[in-house]
């Protein structure tokens, strides 16, 4: 599925990205209002993740010639106006969706993939277990045990290890964890997703079984050793 991002915010930009495409989306990218619907009519993506003000300029202004198109595609509009007549405005004027920044990349995700349903795309099934081989979890707790033994974990230990459980087997980037564990949506330019990931093996060593796998250039993976 291709996805247009259309954004001035370049950091956010580049971390829309990178984050959209290690879930195998193809996103070009434009931060400049004006470029946008001439890109639209030419190469037809099927959804516009679309900022509400570029400077001084509203995208509101093209979004009716936008979903005006013999194929429109689905838009989900960003924006820091999250007052509700800003909202019920941009859904008036054809927005699929609406969401207000800052927000969670788990949650634009969800989103997307709610968009491409009703474009007829297939979604994966989301996984539910807090559990996995002899590891548990009890989230209300915030207790996490290995073999029957608490695991002593830092706040940000126990988030990462919650996010890998409930993603069990998938693939999850460096971005999704960074805007989930972390909480932001741009680049820290360090390897602290790789420090932490490097404490929780050494939480896990109590058993094999349990690994986390790197898988260089799309992220890390929790799983069960079947060797």
């Amino acid at each position: 599925m291709k996805i247009l991002l259309a954004d001035d915010e370049k950091p956010l930009l580049s971390f829309l990205e990178r984050g959209l495409r290690a879930e195998g989306y193809e996103c070009p990218t434009l931060n400049e209002l004006h470029e946008v619907l001439p890109f639209i009519r030419k190469h037809a993506p099927q959804i516009v993740i679309l900022d509400r003000l570029f400077g001084n300029e509203d995208s509101l202004t093209i979004l009716e010639a936008i979903k005006s198109l013999p194929t429109p595609p689905m838009v989900l509009m960003l924006t820091a106006l999250d007052e509700v007549d800003e909202r019920v405005k941009g859904l008036k004027k054809g927005a699929d969706d609406y969401l207000c920044k800052p927000f969670d990349f788990d949650e634009l995700l969800a989103r997307v993939t709610a968009l491409g349903r009703r474009l007829n795309q297939p979604s994966e099934p989301q996984k539910s277990s807090l559990g996995i081989g002899n590891l548990q979890i009890k989230q209300d707790e915030r207790i996490a045990e290995l073999n029957g033994t608490e695991l002593s974990l830092t706040k940000i230990e126990f988030e990462l290890l919650l996010y890998l459980t409930e993603n069990q087997t998938k693939v999850l980037s460096r971005e999704r964890i960074l805007s989930r564990v972390w909480q932001t949506h741009s680049d820290p330019q360090t390897n602290i997703v790789d420090v932490y990931i490097s404490r929780l093996r050494r939480r896990l060593d109590g058993d094999p079984q349990i690994t986390i796998q790197t898988l260089r250039g799309n992220g890390y993976r929790l799983g069960v050793n079947q060797a």
